[in-house]
């Protein structure tokens, strides 16, 4: 934004998508991206709460900055399909994918989820984010270059009982997220995932409201504990994102990297060893890396 060196902002002249902009670490990833000189695209399935968002940021903007927000429901395939003819006919190109938007879906044992809302979690988090990042990157190959953030969530390194839905879709979209990174990188795009860290959110909210005897009484009380200290907040995480978007790293892909718990800014410094190993993706672990377990 104008109070900021250009000199030092990160993203002068990148054009940036970001899902599921409107609130939550969407949102504070789409304010840090702007202060950090990128033109923006940001979306999210109300109208007008991207629209204030929209309004709220231009204020801040610089002069050659630009920002277009609409509302799109990424689960919907023709939707996606009309946001990708706006990002050709305002930008004609695009840097950087934030593929943010998701949803909780239905809480408690499978069996008494409703399974339209556990379908619709799986619409939402795998195959609406697996079609922006297919649009993505067919704008993405014509350039030879591009970047793609995935988020990731509870659940997808870990089993969340009672959250069966959300686990299962975030856990898939990782590993998708590791496949495309093997596809594309001959075409100079990276793509890594994001594990944010505990936030107090939207999400995080629904979880609260549901209560115990939903979610499980060691997981409310769990998240009854994060409300208390406030959580892990969001700063990590848009540093990380921002990160990711910039050229500061470059040769780094097809890896899940934790904004709290990872020494990701000095993996610039590891290049070669970052790609030829396993560190940072879902994997699996043998009996003779855990020796003495069985």
């Amino acid at each position: 934004m104008s109070n900021l060196d250009s000199k030092k902002q990160k993203l002068v002249g990148k054009v940036a998508l970001i899902t599921g902009a409107s609130q939550g670490l969407g949102y504070q990833i789409a304010k840090r991206f702007a202060s950090e000189g990128a033109n923006l695209i940001i979306c999210s399935r109300s109208k007008n709460e991207i629209e204030d968002v929209v309004s709220e940021f231009s204020q801040d903007l610089d002069s050659d900055q630009r920002i277009y927000g609409f509302d799109c429901d990424v689960s919907v395939q023709v939707e996606v399909d009309h946001l990708f003819e706006l990002i050709e006919n305002k930008f004609g190109n695009l840097d950087v994918l934030v593929n943010n938007a998701g949803i909780l879906g239905p809480l408690g044992p499978i069996e008494d989820n409703e399974w339209s809302k556990w379908v619709k979690a799986i619409e939402v988090n795998l195959i609406g984010s697996a079609y922006v990042m297919r649009k993505s990157i067919e704008v993405m190959k014509k350039q030879d270059s591009g970047k793609i953030i995935q988020l990731s969530g509870g659940g997808a390194t870990q089993p969340r009982p009672n959250a069966s839905s959300y686990a299962a879709s975030k856990a898939a979209v990782v590993r998708l997220a590791e496949t495309l990174a093997l596809e594309v990188a001959v075409f100079g795009i990276e793509i890594n995932s994001i594990a944010p860290g505990a936030m107090n959110t939207r999400l995080f909210e629904q979880v609260i409201e549901a209560g115990a005897d939903l979610v499980g009484q060691e997981f409310y009380e769990k998240t009854l504990k994060q409300k208390e200290s406030g959580g892990s907040g969001f700063d990590n995480a848009t540093s990380l994102a921002v990160f990711l978007a910039s050229v500061e790293s470059d040769g780094i892909s097809g890896k899940l990297i934790s904004a709290i718990w990872d020494d990701w800014e000095h993996f610039p410094t590891s290049i070669d060893a970052l790609n030829s190993s396993d560190i940072y993706t879902i994997r699996r672990i043998t009996e003779q890396e855990r020796p003495n377990v069985i």
